[in-house]
């Protein structure tokens, strides 16, 4: 016999369920229970409220049923669900995190679903396993042995310590245009072309291209950011050489900053970036005259991350290249078009690491002072 159940709620319960569904993140089964007791103590019918809510007949009369037999906590919860048991115990489980932790079989890269089950058969008295067992598990363990991420682990010491906080320093000083600070590095750049003409996009119609490629070399790109004003500049060469770094270096002096005192330029410890590269490209005088002007700060060494132009180069990659281009004329054509977009809408790099918070995230990190006696 199918009871009619009647849902009353009073005036504390209508309101924790009109918070709950006017603010918060809660899961959709529960907003929808909310609704249909909102609905019933509005006198609404049961198909009434199924059509509105978007569910079935039952989960209406289960949802009131659940209210008037106990109370508003119980009608919002899930109620317990069939199903097996878990095959792996806690002590099996935790097996199966230390074997998908530790080296993968002789002859394998790493482990698959496959490879962990048939270990854990062989470690327990299970007969069998399936791979969705095995990912469960390890889901809920956030472990995804087939996968590896490469790091850079640096060697935190004093050297490390003082170029960071020097660089950091850099960032956080108030804008000189005497003294310029000038984030500088290179990045290279495939030239990639089609084999066959892409078909363009339409309604309904992602664009195609085929999976073959035509490689044109690499060329190279030296791109310098003010830290203290929107602009920045994107030099296109065929190398990278001690060369091409000088010649970069002079028309920093000459040409983007003719009036500056000192310019601060901050960099990493390629072996080009060096003031003996402008003695390997110019004359003594002509390299004394703009060495006077630049003063050299460099990174940590495995501290790329600290030189704010590698974001600005990533935002270059993302925007910019991230297609196929051929022809190193194309490629200069386009990188001029982002570069003066990007310094005409004025857009700057919001730099938020500081010494302070440096100290505060990293004071582990950071180098045992001895103490005084």
């Amino acid at each position: 016999m199918n009871v009619r159940y009647r849902v009353e709620l009073s005036q504390v319960e209508r309101g924790e369920l009109k918070a709950l569904l006017s603010g918060g993140k809660h899961a959709s089964r529960k907003l929808k229970r909310g609704q249909i007791l909102l609905a019933a103590d509005a006198g609404a019918g049961d198909e009434e409220i199924a059509r509105s809510v978007g569910v079935s007949g039952s989960t209406v009369y289960r949802t009131k049923r659940r209210f008037v037999e106990g109370n508003l906590e119980r009608a919002l919860s899930e109620g317990p669900r069939p199903g097996a048991e878990r095959k792996l115990t806690g002590k099996e489980e935790a097996l199966l995190v230390a074997t998908a932790c530790a080296a993968p079989p002789n002859g394998r890269a790493r482990w698959t679903l496959d490879l962990l089950a048939g270990a854990l058969v062989r470690l327990t008295e299970h007969k069998s396993l399936s791979r969705e067992t095995i990912r469960r598990r390890l889901a809920e363990n956030d472990l995804k042995p087939w996968r590896k991420d490469m790091w850079c682990i640096p060697r935190v010491d004093g050297e490390y310590v003082a170029r960071m906080e020097d660089v950091l320093d850099l960032y956080a000083e108030a804008p000189d245009p005497s003294r310029p600070v000038v984030c500088f590095d290179e990045s290279p750049v495939q030239l990639i072309g089609e084999v066959r003409r892409p078909i363009p996009p339409r309604p309904g119609r992602l664009e195609r291209y085929d999976y073959e490629y035509r490689r044109n070399g690499t060329v190279n790109l030296f791109v310098l950011l003010d830290v203290h004003r929107p602009w920045r500049k994107v030099k296109l060469t065929e190398r990278r050489t001690a060369k091409d770094y000088a010649q970069c270096m002079r028309d920093l002096v000459d040409i983007h900053y003719p009036d500056a005192e000192i310019i601060r330029v901050v960099q990493d410890n390629l072996s080009t970036h060096s003031a003996g590269a402008l003695y390997q490209t110019f004359l003594p005088a002509e390299a004394r005259r703009i060495l006077r002007r630049i003063e050299f700060h460099y990174t940590p060494k495995h501290a790329s991350w600290l030189n704010m132009v590698e974001i600005e180069i990533g935002v270059l990659r993302g925007q910019c290249l991230a297609r196929r281009i051929d022809d190193p004329k194309r490629l200069r054509h386009e990188i001029s078009a982002w570069e003066r977009q990007r310094n005409a809408a004025r857009s700057r790099i919001k730099w938020m690491f500081t010494t302070e918070k440096a100290r505060a995230k990293m004071g582990r990190a950071y180098p045992n002072a001895s103490k005084e006696s």
